[in-house]
């Protein structure tokens, strides 16, 4: 059964695709406010805080309790952020994250996507893979378990 104590707080760094497939299992089913989300043109950078399903910790049990941890993330080198088929004035949509995959291009730089559940999407063009996870806060319990099709 997972319990707080099992639990250990993750800090990722992503540095190629790899990395990146790792961090992506890590956010899948994570959920947060469009109002938590912000591109930084100044600093290259785009960041977002969700609510992150904690799924190291629910193995292969369907029943709960399982438990959901709040966690920052953050995209370096960032040359645009393109949002699809999203309301990005609606600060208090919540949207939930399928994957986060990245397709290379020249030199190191290249396109990531942050698949959203209902279509909606975001493209990071980025001048390389620079991306870091940190979870923020104590996880808390939640009975949910997300579903996937088999």
């Amino acid at each position: 059964m997972a319990s707080e104590k099992d639990y250990r707080p993750l800090r990722l760094m992503a540095g190629d695709k790899q990395d990146l497939d790792v961090m992506s299992a890590c956010l899948q089913d994570a959920v947060a406010k469009l109002g938590d989300v912000a591109y930084i043109a100044d600093e290259r950078r785009f960041a977002f805080v969700a609510n992150r399903f904690v799924w190291e910790c629910a193995s292969n049990r369907r029943i709960g309790p399982f438990l959901r941890v709040r966690t920052g993330v953050h995209f370096d080198d960032v040359l645009s952020a393109k949002f699809q088929h999203l309301r990005t004035d609606a600060s208090d949509a919540v949207v939930e994250i399928l994957a986060v995959r990245f397709e290379p291009g020249e030199d190191g730089g290249g396109i990531v996507q942050i698949d959203l559940a209902g279509g909606g999407a975001v493209k990071l063009e980025v001048e390389s893979v620079n991306a870091y996870l940190r979870d923020i806060s104590e996880p808390w319990r939640t009975r949910a378990r997300p579903a996937h099709e088999e």
